[in-house]
């Protein structure tokens, strides 16, 4: 493999079929925020999920795809329960489509693309939305990009079980090239930040995918969620005006300290701390100044390693030497963590020799080759359905 490479979209062969595009995404800092009434800033990337479409003959809804060899294919009456393989994202994108009335003709969809597993670039909402902008055209049909996000992600909570927030599928379906998206996620407001302001025009976002897989299915996601929300009702019964943690100051988490456990107090901590930081990166970005937002990066890592608990080893160890290599301001882990990737600002100039030194000390420290990322802020889903059927599978 190559040791780093400029992302573009999956080429796919050309078939009878409609095709129907949603990128993948790197969140720039915002970490378990978002089912907290927090802020998150994301950024579409062009990796691709493209599901192709086609009326189907046989009366049934089939979901095929490239990279799994299993196959699924069900009755429109029918109301089968997860079966736990990839097939349960698209599946649960179609009963979310069902239970709004919306009649959804039979179909074959398959799915394609390239964006990588378990990586923490959200291959599962990417799959989810490339899912419903595709079954919505199929069933004549339009849904602004808000509710096509929310649907995607109770896809994910009520059919997959995974309690996952919103960032990652309102990002991927309303995101816009060359810019990151600042959320609330409380009332899902949005602003677009320009990521070619000042210096940061000079600065290149970097991924870099330590090749430990997760899925935030299950296990510690699940457990961290349940200990964010403990702190969360505590800080609500003590002060009844706060809607959730994205009002909650650190005073407020400190009074509630001795009601707490250990671990409830300090992944709140984070929360409350990461909001803050998320504000500071957005005026660093605004004034264009890389050294300010670096340094929030590498803050917004640090609590998600000691307060939050997410990060492993392979994860500090790509943090804790990039931010020492020159031309990088700052690093931090990104996506639901326990594995994935790291999301790196380094400097234009010295890029190829941030990531052969960075991939250097990874191999020997781990014996895994590094895949890296140079990415650039790419439309999302929303905008692609509406270019041209023929183009809908390559970046503009």
């Amino acid at each position: 493999m190559n040791p780093s490479r400029d992302v573009t979209s999956a080429t796919l062969s050309p078939s009878q079929a409609k095709h129907f595009a949603a990128p993948a995404r790197v969140n720039l800092i915002g970490e378990h925020t978002d089912y907290t009434g927090g802020l998150v800033m994301p950024m579409a990337i062009p990796f691709t999920t493209v599901a192709h479409l086609r009326a189907a003959a046989d009366g049934r809804q089939t979901f095929t795809s490239e990279q799994f060899s299993t196959s699924r294919s069900i009755t429109p009456e029918e109301r089968s329960p997860r079966i736990g393989d990839w097939s349960d994202y698209p599946v649960g994108v179609l009963r979310e489509l069902q239970a709004l009335n919306i009649d959804v003709p039979p179909f074959e969809l398959h799915i394609n693309g390239n964006v990588p597993l378990g990586s923490g670039l959200s291959s599962s909402a990417s799959i989810e939305v490339a899912t419903a902008v595709a079954l919505l055209s199929h069933a004549k049909t339009n849904l602004p990009s808000e509710q096509i996000a929310t649907l995607c992600q109770r896809a994910e909570n009520n059919y997959v079980g995974s309690p996952c927030g919103i960032m990652d599928q309102f990002v991927i379906t309303a995101a816009r090239a060359q810019h990151a998206l600042l959320l609330n996620t409380r009332d899902l407001t949005f602003e677009l930040l320009p990521m070619n302001q000042g210096s940061l025009a000079s600065c290149r976002i970097v991924v870099a995918n330590s090749g430990v897989r997760h899925s935030i299915a299950s296990g510690d996601y699940g457990v961290r969620r349940r200990e964010v929300e403990a702190g969360q009702a505590k800080l609500r019964e003590r002060f009844p005006q706060l809607r959730d943690l994205g009002d909650a100051t650190l005073e407020q988490l400190m009074a509630c300290e001795r009601e707490l456990t250990h671990e409830s107090f300090r992944r709140c901590r984070h929360i409350i701390t990461e909001n803050r930081r998320v504000l500071a990166a957005r005026d660093a970005m605004l004034a264009g100044d890389p050294v300010a937002l670096g340094s929030v990066m590498t803050a917004a890592h640090a609590s998600e390693r000691d307060d939050f608990e997410c990060s492993i080893a392979e994860i500090d160890f790509l943090v804790d030497t990039a931010v020492q290599l020159p031309g990088c301001f700052g690093a931090r882990l990104t996506g639901g963590g326990f594995g994935g990737c790291t999301v790196n600002l380094v400097d234009v100039a010295h890029t190829d020799e941030f990531v052969s030194n960075l991939r250097s000390a990874y191999l020997s420290r781990f014996g895994i080759p590094l895949e890296t990322y140079i990415c650039t802020a790419v439309d999302g889903a929303v905008a692609r359905a509406a270019m041209r059927p023929n183009a809908a599978n390559k970046e503009r």
